[in-house]
């Protein structure tokens, strides 16, 4: 048969005969491949999930360089910040029962109605007997506290961290502390702010506060505090600033002010507030699509969603959304929205469980999520490349 075929393709005999040498057929088909523009290739790259970017820089030195260059890092995070459908967005929470622990998923999962799996996270310093605090979370830097004055900026998608040097001022016993993340893009810098109030006889108090950059890699003391007691736990970073409520006297929380630090120029400032609806809430601040958000808790009624739409503006209050409280009588208070999706609604927490409010027809729905149970705190947090490390620092990485 085979002279045969041979007899009646004669002209495809030459070509057989080169499968004789895989080597020539190889380089053949090597040159045949067309190079792309190396344009073409960082646009292909930065729209690709973080896991398969560092399985690339094994590709080749130039690849590895190009993953590694701050224009596809830049370029990355900017596609993936901006994604509408959250591709590259994760939940991050945290647990205190049965043990301290910290679980994540995906974002977009979770609000596209599927069954979603969380996963637990070998985070930095994981002790199950030691308390983990998210103080925040920006363009893929998570900031974390462990107890009191552990602190460390940590990228679990490249799973890279910094332990951050002591924060702890020198100042006597029976004082509480909270701390803030932002990002500082003047000088390109992320900075930890720590606020220490320390009691003292009759009901006196004072402040010190600290402020760290990653550049210097150092804290320094910062004058002029604007502010009384800290009524929410870590700042809301918006608008290059970071919020907290507060209030000047001690027992009074129905009174408080929102203050902000600006982390380029270091100076406190006030942001008005909106003209609230009468009646007893309790007060609780968030972000909401880069906006500053109050969230307003109506005794075990209702919840009163209000977004500042212009910075700074108090005209711009808006109360966008109110929620009703289902009828869990264990379960009341609301946490600030967490973001809005594609579809126009709202993930928020209540009491301790994730639910999804729809404003067009006033319905709640409960996303179904495997291996979770109960929440102590929630942040957003997206997949990207940047790293805490500064560049010419060891790379320290979970193994």
């Amino acid at each position: 048969m085979k002279s045969e075929d041979t007899h009646q393709h004669p002209k495809r005999s030459k070509p057989a005969n080169h499968s004789h040498n895989p080597s020539t057929s190889m380089q053949d088909s090597i040159l045949e491949i067309p190079i792309l523009p190396p344009e073409l290739i960082t646009e292909i790259l930065s729209r690709l999930p973080v896991k398969s970017l560092l399985r690339f820089r094994c590709v080749s030195k130039s690849w590895h360089s190009l993953i590694s260059s701050n224009e596809l890092i830049n370029t990355h995070l900017s596609l993936s910040s901006n994604n509408k459908e959250y591709t590259h967005h994760r939940l991050i929470v945290s647990f205190v029962q049965p043990e301290y622990n910290l679980k994540d998923w995906s974002l977009g999962s979770l609000l596209n109605g599927g069954v979603t799996e969380a996963f637990d996270l070998d985070y930095p310093m994981k002790n199950p007997h030691k308390s983990v605090w998210i103080v925040g979370s920006v363009n893929g830097l998570i900031c974390l506290a462990i107890e009191e004055n552990d602190l460390f900026l940590w990228n679990p998608s490249i799973r890279k961290f910094k332990k951050l040097p002591d924060s702890r001022p020198t100042l006597r016993s029976g004082y509480y502390f909270m701390y803030g993340f932002g990002y500082d893009e003047v000088r390109d810098d992320y900075k930890v702010v720590g606020i220490f109030c320390i009691f003292g006889s009759g009901g006196s108090y004072e402040v010190e506060v600290k402020i760290y950059g990653l550049k210097n890699d150092s804290w320094r003391n910062v004058d002029d505090f604007q502010g009384g007691l800290l009524l929410n736990d870590s700042g809301k970073f918006v608008n290059g600033k970071l919020h907290w409520a507060t209030t000047s006297r001690l027992g009074e929380y129905n009174c408080w002010d929102i203050i902000s630090v600006d982390l380029t120029d270091e100076k406190w400032g006030k942001v008005e507030q909106p003209c609230y609806e009468e009646g007893n809430f309790d007060f609780v601040m968030g972000v909401l699509e880069n906006d500053l958000s109050v969230l307003c808790n109506y005794q075990k009624t209702r919840a009163d969603v209000w977004i500042m739409k212009e910075y700074g503006v108090k005209e711009s209050w808006t109360k966008m959304y109110t929620i009703r409280c289902p009828n869990d009588p264990g379960k009341y208070m609301f946490s600030p929205p967490l973001c809005v999706s594609n579809k126009g609604e709202i993930l928020l927490v209540f009491g301790s469980i994730f639910m999804i409010y729809n404003p067009d027809d006033d319905s709640i729905r409960y996303p179904e999520v495997t291996n979770f149970d109960a929440c102590l705190e929630a942040e957003i947090y997206i997949e990207t490349l940047v790293s805490p490390l500064l560049r010419n620092e060891p790379s320290i990485q979970q193994q």
